[in-house]
């Protein structure tokens, strides 16, 4: 085997491990589940409704629920450059665990609380390299929703022991709502599932206060209505799984092409390849280091002319992406100039799509065709 084919079988199999994490680009589905965890409730019956027959819930009444489970689904769009949107549907669960209010302990409590919800979101993806930290397989994202959820009070009861009262609340309400979201997506390319993706992420989801019927039964049997408002706010965490349909291929490792194993009479060019992110034109820190390199070569080498060719996938306009290709070289060039070298040794080419690494159908995006090729001659 010669010394090329080995480092093109070694980048081949250090490629999907090495890989970082791709923009979501394109529709994706999503599902997690978890533990969800109400905060305490405050009921108050501003209106004191109850009057005599519920004298010992007017006033302050605080809920507390046992930690229960949530789930939810959503459909999403990525669109490429760390921004995303989705539509989400959630469900909780939580059993009423304690009820005090008015100085009166309660007993008997029963009941439990479903919620179901509506949301759209909105997400961004943060991405290391944009911060000079490099890149990672592990790729952190924040989030935004609003939306409606419906409370269903399922046979929710007490009973005031100091005076035999009883409380139930039985009834769906629904009220606007608000969360933010925290959370890390694993993707699973490096075992060879392209697209698919393990989260975890904490959400903190809240409503508007809503007003909820109740009746208020004394020991006489006398039964008032009344209203309670109700708080509802939510601790959640969570792990599920995305998969996103139009995953682009990972961005390989840039590939330093290496000499013929022959030495000619004549000192041989030298190639080096700088890859680039869909649609972008500007500099990975990865990128930095091998234009760094081709320049210290340079320096060391009898090197008369350098030529730079920018290049595209064939996704996208063809116009667009001869402009694009274009900034690319043009951002290749300026960086060799930073690194010492002269303007005037420097040819500057832009092919578009012209010249594809991989040959692929019009409109796939490759990652080895968003390139610049850095010539040492």
């Amino acid at each position: 085997m010669t010394l090329r084919n080995a480092l093109l079988a070694a980048t081949m199999l250090v490629a999907p491990i090495a890989a970082s994490a791709q923009p979501v680009s394109g529709p994706y589905l999503g599902g997690a589940v978890g533990w969800n965890q109400p905060v305490d409730r405050e009921h108050i019956d501003n209106r004191r409704a109850f009057g005599a027959a519920g004298s010992a819930l007017n006033g302050r009444q605080k809920s507390q629920f046992d930690p229960g489970y949530v789930g939810l689904m959503s459909l999403g769009w990525g669109f490429g450059n760390g921004v995303r949107a989705e539509l989400e549907g959630s469900f909780r669960h939580n059993e009423l665990n304690k009820l005090r209010g008015a100085g009166a302990p309660f007993g008997g409590i029963h009941g439990n609380q479903r919620s179901y919800g509506v949301m759209a979101n909105a997400f961004y993806d943060l991405d290391f390299a944009n911060f000079g930290l490099g890149t990672s397989i592990v790729q952190p994202y924040i989030g935004v929703g609003a939306g409606y959820i419906w409370d269903d009070f399922s046979k929710v009861g007490a009973s005031s022991l100091p005076n035999g009262q009883r409380l139930s609340i039985n009834e769906t309400g629904s009220r606007f709502a608000y969360q933010g979201i925290v959370g890390a997506a694993l993707p699973l390319t490096q075992f060879g599932i392209r697209g698919l993706s393990l989260t975890a992420e904490y959400r903190y989801l809240g409503t508007l206060e809503q007003r909820v019927n109740a009746s208020a039964t004394n020991a006489a049997g006398v039964t008032t209505r009344g209203k309670l408002e109700a708080e509802n706010m939510n601790h959640s965490v969570l792990v599920g799984l995305r998969y996103a349909f139009n995953q682009p291929s990972p961005t390989p490792p840039p590939v330093v092409q290496p000499m013929p194993t022959q030495a000619p009479a004549v000192q041989p060019a030298r190639t080096y390849l700088v890859f680039f992110d869909w649609d972008r034109a500007d500099l990975t820190s990865r990128a930095r280091e091998i234009i760094s390199e081709a320049a210290q070569n340079s320096r060391s080498m009898q090197v008369t002319r350098i030529d730079v060719a920018g290049h595209s996938d064939r996704s996208g306009d063809a116009a667009y992406n001869q402009r694009l290709s274009q900034r690319r070289a043009d951002a290749v060039a300026g960086e060799l100039v930073r690194g010492g070298m002269a303007r005037n040794q420097i040819t500057i080419t832009a092919f578009g799509e012209s010249r594809p690494l991989v040959p692929t159908a019009d409109g796939v995006r490759e990652p080895q065709n968003r390139r610049v090729e850095i010539v040492l001659r």
